[in-house]
This record gives C-alpha cells, sequence and structure tokens, in this order.
C-alpha cells in the first residue's frame, strides 16, 4: 500500500517563520521526502521524550529539523524549526482521531504545557499614564457546557477540566494550545452565546473530516507540494472558517449586507461570494468590485489563489474600483471616454460662480462643502429637488429661501464644468446609472462590494442600476466603523434595504485581541447608521494571541526614523518577510519618514498607489487611505504627530460644527484601519507633541 504523503497547516506556518536560506533548504528537504522517503541520504530520529510514537526528526542542515509524523499508511509534514524549537514542538504533541467529532487532530499534552498567560495591555507612555479601572467580576464562560458538549466540538478528553474552569482571560491564552477547530466554537460562543452544532459526518478515515481537512492537504506531486510551500500566506489569507460559510452559502431575496469589525473575514466572505456565485452559473457575470485600484488588484490576487489560475470561474468575474467600471460602461453607453474635473477646477468653477451671481453671505468654504456633500454628491438637476434632498450631518438646516438664492451658484457651476467637456465622478455615475436602470438586460448578473460602508449616494444608485431586481443580486460587505470618505445617508431611500437581510461576523481571525483590543478603544462600542443598522463591537473576539502594540514616541524625527528602523529590522530578522510588512502614514506628505524608515532597516521599499505594480520583496509603505482592506504580519503606522492626526488642513477647511465632528470621526476610524492592518505585530510611533488619538489607543478602560 502506497503511503499519503500529506502537510500540516502547522509546517507551512513553521516555514513562513524561518529565514529565507533556512526556508530553501527545507524546502529542498521536503521535497526529497515526497520522492522518497526511505531514500537513505534523509537522517531520522525518533522523537524519544515525545507521548506519540510517531514522531521523527529528519535533519535538513546542521541546525534545523524537519518534524515528520509517519504510520504505514501516512507521511505528515507537521513541523520545521531549529532543533531545539522542533524537538520541543514535537515532545508536547500528539496526533490522534478525536474520540467524539472522529476528525484527526494535532493536540498539545496538558501536562506539558505549565502556565496561561494572560493577554496584556498595551504599552502606555509614561506621560500619559491615566487611572486603573476597578478590576471587573471574573466572567466563566463555559461553567454551564456539558463534556459532551465540549468533546462535541473537538476539544481533547484532557482538555475539557480545563477549559470549563478557564477565565475569559484565561482561556484566550488557553486556545492557542487546543486544536483550532475546537478553539474556533468556543470563541464563537464566547461571543454570541450560540455553541455551532457540528454536522454529523460518516466518513471513516480521519484526516477526511471536514475538520482535518482544513488542517492537513494531501499533495500527490512536487509541483502540488511546490504550491503549497510557497504561498502560505495567500493561502491563509483567503480561508475561509465555519462561523462565515453559512454567509457565503446563503441566499437572499433582495439586497443583503454582512459587517464586522476589521479582522472578522468579511474580504473573505465576499472572495468565497462572488467565486460561489460565479460557480453555480455557467453564464453568469460577477462583478467584485470596491473603492480603490490597488484592493482591487489585492481581490483579484486572492481569488486567484481561490479557485486556481486556470479555473474557468475567472473568466466570469470581473474584479476592479467601482470609478473604473462606470467608466468602462460609461464609454459603453455614450461611445466616448468622460474627463474628470480635477478638484482645482471644481473649486475655480464654484469661486467663479459665486463672484458671478454676486452670492452675498457665504463662505467659499461652505459653498465648495455644499457643492460636494450636498449638489454633486446627489446630483441635484433643479431648485425643486434642492429643496428636498435629505440635509443629514449638516448642521446648517437652510430655509427655503436660501437654497432658492444657493441654486443659482450651482448651477452656474455645473454649467462652467459642462461647457469645459469635463465631469465630475458623481455625475458619471449618474449618468450611467440613468442609461442602465432603462435597460432590461444588466452589466452584470450579480454584484460583490466590499468595503462597502465608503460608498456614497451616486456610487449605491449606480451599482442598483447596473445590477438586476433578482435574488442575490447585490450583496455588500463593509464595517461602519471603518467608513473614512463618505458622509452618512439612507440607503433605503434609495431602494436598497439590507433590513432583515444583514449578518455580523464576530470572531477575529486576522488580529491578534493585543491588537484588537487597542484599536477598539478608537471607536464607540456599536456604530449605528442612517436606517437604523447596527454594528456591535462588543461581541468580537479574536482566536490568538500576540505582543501587545508598542507605542513610541520621540523628540526628533530622526530618531523616530531610528526607532522605526530597528523595529522593522527586528520583524524581518524574526522571520517575518519584507512583503509582509507595512508602513502606514497619515498623508503623502509623511511619506519621506516612512521611506527613511525602511531604508535604515536596510531593506527595499514599494510605495502604494492606485497605479499596477508588483510588491514581492519589498517592505510596502503608503498613505492609510490605500492601506484599507490590506493586511500584515506586521505593520507600523508613523509620524502621528499633533496636527498631522487628524490632519489640521481637513479640520481647517470644515464648514460647520457638524461637518468638525464628521471630520473627526473618520479621522479616528482611519487611524483605526492602519492599525488592525496588523495581524501579530503594530508599531505606533510619533514626534512630541503626539496624536490625540495615541493617547486614547494606549489608556485603559473596562472592556
Amino acid at each position: 500500500m502506497s503511503l499519503e504523503f500529506r502537510i500540516a497547516a502547522t509546517f507551512t506556518a513553521a516555514l513562513a517563520r524561518l529565514a529565507a536560506p533556512e526556508q530553501k533548504a527545507a524546502k529542498t528537504t521536503a521535497f526529497d521526502l515526497q520522492m522518497d522517503p526511505a531514500a537513505p541520504g534523509l537522517k531520522f530520529h525518533r522523537i524519544d521524550r515525545s507521548r506519540d510514537p510517531h514522531f521523527w526528526s529528519v535533519r535538513v542542515n546542521s541546525d534545523i529539523r524537519i518534524i515528520v509524523h509517519k504510520t504505514d499508511a501516512s507521511f505528515l509534514l507537521a513541523y520545521v524549526g531549529h532543533h531545539d524549537d522542533s524537538y520541543a514542538w514535537a515532545e508536547r504533541r500528539r496526533i490522534e482521531a478525536h474520540p467524539r467529532t472522529g476528525a484527526i487532530q494535532i493536540v498539545e499534552v496538558r501536562e506539558r504545557v505549565e502556565e496561561f498567560v494572560s493577554a496584556s495591555a498595551p504599552a502606555i507612555p509614561p506621560t500619559a499614564a491615566p487611572e486603573l479601572p476597578l478590576p471587573k467580576p471574573l466572567v466563566i464562560p463555559f461553567r454551564a457546557l456539558s463534556d459532551d458538549d465540549l468533546l462535541g466540538v473537538g476539544v481533547p478528553s484532557d482538555w475539557v477540566a480545563d477549559v470549563r474552569k478557564a477565565s475569559e482571560d484565561a482561556f484566550l491564552a488557553m486556545a492557542e494550545h487546543l486544536p483550532a477547530e475546537a478553539a474556533e466554537a468556543l470563541l464563537e460562543y464566547v461571543g454570541t452565546g450560540r455553541l455551532p452544532k457540528p454536522a454529523p459526518t460518516t466518513e471513516a478515515d480521519p484526516f477526511a473530516h471536514p475538520d482535518a481537512l482544513r488542517r492537513f492537504r494531501v499533495v500527490e506531486n512536487q509541483e502540488a507540494l511546490a504550491l503549497a510551500l510557497d504561498a502560505p500566506w495567500e493561502r491563509w489569507a483567503v480561508f475561509l472558517h465555519p462561523a462565515q460559510q453559512g454567509v457565503v452559502d446563503r441566499s437572499y431575496n433582495g439586497p443583503a449586507r454582512t459587517s464586522g469589525s476589521a479582522g472578522t473575514g468579511k474580504t473573505v466572505v465576499a472572495l468565497h461570494r462572488a467565486a460561489r456565485l460565479a460557480q453555480e452559473a455557467a453564464d453568469g457575470r460577477v462583478l467584485l468590485t470596491t473603492f480603490s485600484q490597488p484592493l482591487a488588484k489585492a481581490l483579484a490576487r486572492k481569488l486567484a489563489v481561490l479557485v486556481g489560475d486556470t479555473s474557468p470561474v475567472l473568466r466570469r468575474v470581473t474584479v476592479l474600483p467601482y470609478r473604473s467600471v462606470a467608466d468602462e460602461l460609461y464609454q459603453l453607453a455614450f461611445g466616448r471616454r468622460a474627463v474628470v474635473a480635477s478638484d482645482e477646477q471644481v473649486e475655480d468653477a464654484v469661486l467663479k460662480a459665486a463672484e458671478g451671481v454676486g452670492a452675498k453671505g457665504f463662505t467659499t468654504r461652505f459653498l465648495l462643502s455644499e457643492w460636494r456633500h450636498v449638489v454633486d454628491a446627489w446630483q441635484i438637476a433643479d431648485v425643486e429637488a434642492y429643496a428636498r434632498v435629505p440635509r443629514l450631518g449638516r448642521k446648517n438646516r437652510m430655509s427655503a429661501g436660501q437654497r432658492e438664492r444657493l441654486w443659482p451658484v450651482f448651477a452656474a457651476v455645473r454649467a462652467s464644468l459642462a461647457k469645459r467637456g469635463l465631469a465630475t465622478w458623481p455625475d458619471i455615475f449618474g449618468r450611467a446609472a440613468a442609461y442602465y436602470a432603462t435597460r432590461e438586460t444588466k452589466p452584470f448578473t450579480h454584484i460583490v462590494v466590499d468595503e462597502a460602508q465608503d460608498l456614497g449616494v451616486a456610487e449605491l444608485r449606480f451599482l442598483a442600476a447596473i445590477a438586476p431586481a433578482a435574488s442575490d443580486a447585490l450583496f455588500f460587505a463593509g464595517d461602519l466603523g471603518q467608513r473614512i470618505f463618505q458622509q452618512p445617508f439612507s440607503w433605503k431611500e434609495l431602494g436598497v434595504d439590507v433590513r432583515g437581510r444583514s449578518s455580523t461576523l464576530t470572531v477575529n481571525y486576522r488580529t491578534s485581541h493585543q491588537i484588537r483590543q487597542a484599536a477598539d478603544r478608537l471607536l464607540p462600542s456599536a456604530v449605528r447608521d442612517v436606517d437604523g443598522n447596527a454594528d456591535d463591537r462588543n461581541r468580537t473576539v479574536s482566536v490568538f494571541n500576540g505582543p501587545a502594540p508598542t507605542i513610541q514616541q520621540f523628540d526628533t524625527e530622526a530618531k523616530e526614523t531610528a526607532g522605526v528602523a530597528a523595529w522593522i529590522a527586528q520583524a524581518r530578522a524574526d522571520g517575518i518577510l519584507s512583503s509582509e510588512i507595512g508602513v502606514f502614514v497619515r498623508s503623502r506628505v509623511q511619506l519621506q519618514r516612512a521611506r527613511a524608515a525602511v531604508e535604515g532597516a536596510g531593506l527595499p521599499w514599494v510605495e502604494l498607489s492606485e497605479q499596477d505594480q508588483e510588491v514581492t520583496g519589498s517592505v510596502l509603505i503608503g498613505t492609510m487611505h490605500l492601506a484599507k482592506g490590506l493586511e500584515f504580519k506586521a505593520a507600523a503606522v508613523i509620524a502621528c504627530d499633533d496636527g498631522i492626526l487628524p490632519l489640521q488642513e481637513r479640520l481647517e477647511a470644515v464648514a460647520d460644527e457638524t461637518e468638525l465632528d464628521d471630520v473627526y470621526e473618520t479621522e479616528r476610524q482611519l487611524f483605526y484601519v492602519a492599525c488592525t492592518r496588523a495581524r501579530e505585530r503594530l508599531l505606533i510611533s510619533a514626534t512630541r507633541p503626539i496624536s490625540e488619538f495615541i493617547q486614547d489607543i494606549a489608556s485603559t478602560r473596562e472592556e
């Protein structure tokens, strides 16, 4: 009988932590093992102190060892690392079929795990140490669960008693020692109060159980093994967890939305839903869209990883930012490309229109704000429509008489731009929407939108117009707490009503507990939209621990550069690849500080932009806005000085107090977005005086 050659997720994760030369050597040995595990040149050594007699060590070089688990029927690559680390890993684990679920598991031996360390809070600058709150009462979340409940979700028998008596903090430390399917189920119980019931399986092979298929894979040839070893990070980034599966598979009889805080898998759900819709309809035309070109490119790469480079599904899914979609459809509809007016051209048109009409009593700042947020955003065509338009988020309610006095200014702005052959993006979206709204055949059968919280009025109308009025035609994924571009408005009034078809993801698979907990201090515990839909962040839990965020403040930019460079160099020395590190600043003015820090670490960098680019092998630097939707093992958010965050020029450009509140809110949410790009490590740095937001993220408060 031939051996099944398998690879465990623990192996690819450990491989990614090794330095590049060590990875290359380990891969070479892995290929040799696959070709002939009994080859005489391979040096095996049994792990004598392991409770599992099937663990063996294979020598890669003088220091690196691969841990394999071999039986008469299976040969499994389980782990790889430095000599002592590899042996310690094997001595603390056993691989066995769970007595209740039947799934094969990698189980830590309970007696070898001596203690659990509770998560710590981020470092607090000594100059801003707050008063500590009273300790919270101890919560024992699993006290009421029976042995059958715990065994039913995959908790190993020797861990049942520890899980039942663990506090929330103790369990978070414990979770990383449990089989992943058990930890995820219990974390879902903490977040929702519901313990998921695994579907029964008739699989006799413990490796064929659905939970096992998520952790172990058979690799039949060298090409499959090379793919598994070369892209562990990309595969993880598109992995669908059980808590997300129901949202992907569900059918909706109208527009639907899934929400959740950063890291809960909204983008993964959007990817899998787009792939499922394209797979189910051979003649389907699926649009997967978002707000920026870098994020659209990332979505396209992940979709290719998910379905395979040669899959016919890729031909049925268009992945573009919605401005590019509007640009292409506008050309198809009208036979020409629209010429987009720059911000400077729009401002010039507003100034000249105000002078020409002789508008008195209104500042230029107010007129620009009213044009951008009301007249142009809603594509107001006449004074009657201007009188009816909702003014959500605007302090100045304006009387009918004031609107009549102002309308000639905005009519003149529109006429001036049209005379010069210029259009704004709301113009383009609006004209394209009007054209396709009357067409029976739509450009797409299904539309899936990622980062949907930043859709504006014109964009939402456009997307609704290019999709049919059918089940599953419109699906949105987003987080109200990450809104950084648009002012709030009612989706329901535009005919896109997601009430009753909304779901919330509560388990954070991407961001460590420490990073998520610190970043959540920037936002209220619940965020509600205009239509009454609420995102409750209190229910979110992370599935793994990590180091507390590092918060540093410096006297000079030169000292900050040295400090950030040292942090980046340490991350790289610890095995994090350059392409898994991101450095972000508030605006392009601060990009030089990011470049200097990366160069100080002796590493190459690539600047994130709207243009096509390759980032392999380089640290990625960019502004916080373009970081949205991306993810990194380590992220540094730097130059968070007072006056830069929140950005002073934005504060000075507001037209009224309510708009000032919105600027503060979106600047805070932008900082949240940047911080939550980090999976395992986060650095926040600034020169004194530092941003007030750093004081918020560093303070301790009762969670």
